[in-house]
């Protein structure tokens, strides 16, 4: 679904995208209502009583307030929500089921709102540079799960980076493939003019064609 958005949208897509994601809903929900648990008007329900809990200033008698003041309040009724359900403490409630690196940005998000962040992102590009140079010291030995542990916090400092740059690290890394996807088609594209694939050139050659499809994206 998200892909059929970022399309323009595709509009055709969406609508078989959007419904596959429905029947999952009404599936899920359609399994809970035979074991006696819940129905799908029941879903519907709790999702209309949440936005209208969170959203006191269109829903209710609150003042309208900027985005910040919005986005404070929300927080606010999410954390009361949580102490509710007896989910303690700052952290409680990320999903560990997320995206790695939106789950990354979340945590990061959460810690910083009682001030436990960088000051500003100079902070973060200096702890990526200690984590680089860390991961530097395991290369010798090889040892896979220490070198997993060392790019682990690579990859957690780049989504803290995201998160002070107000971007989303799934969209960085989404753009990220893209390009080079097309960049490397593009590789391919210029050698298969000259009837060769990457496999009949070495890396010199195909670093050369890369460098000419930046080139000509710029």
């Amino acid at each position: 679904m998200a892909e059929a958005i970022q399309r323009g949208p595709d509009f055709p897509a969406l609508l078989d995208e959007l419904g596959n994601l429905l029947f999952q809903v009404v599936y899920h929900a359609q399994m809970a209502s035979e074991l006696g648990h819940f129905a799908f008007a029941d879903v519907a329900t709790a999702i209309s009583d949440k936005m209208v809990r969170r959203h006191p200033h269109v829903f209710g008698e609150a003042t309208a307030r900027d985005v910040m003041s919005q986005s404070n309040a929300w927080e606010v009724q999410k954390a009361e929500e949580r102490a509710s359900r007896a989910k303690a403490g700052t952290l409680a409630g990320v999903p560990v089921n997320l995206p790695a690196l939106t789950r990354a940005a979340k945590l990061t998000r959460r810690a910083a709102r009682v001030g436990f962040d960088w000051p500003d992102v100079g902070g973060v590009l200096d702890k990526l540079e200690e984590e680089a140079a860390e991961l530097r010291v395991e290369l010798p030995g090889a040892d896979p799960v220490r070198m997993a542990d060392e790019v682990g916090d690579l990859l957690f400092v780049l989504a803290n980076l995201a998160r002070k740059l107000e971007l989303d690290p799934e969209e960085c890394l989404r753009g990220a493939n893209a390009k080079f996807e097309r960049r490397f088609q593009g590789v391919e594209a210029r050698l298969a003019r000259s009837g060769l694939t990457p496999a009949d050139v070495d890396l010199e050659a195909m670093e050369a064609a890369w460098r000419e499809v930046k080139t000509e994206e710029k």
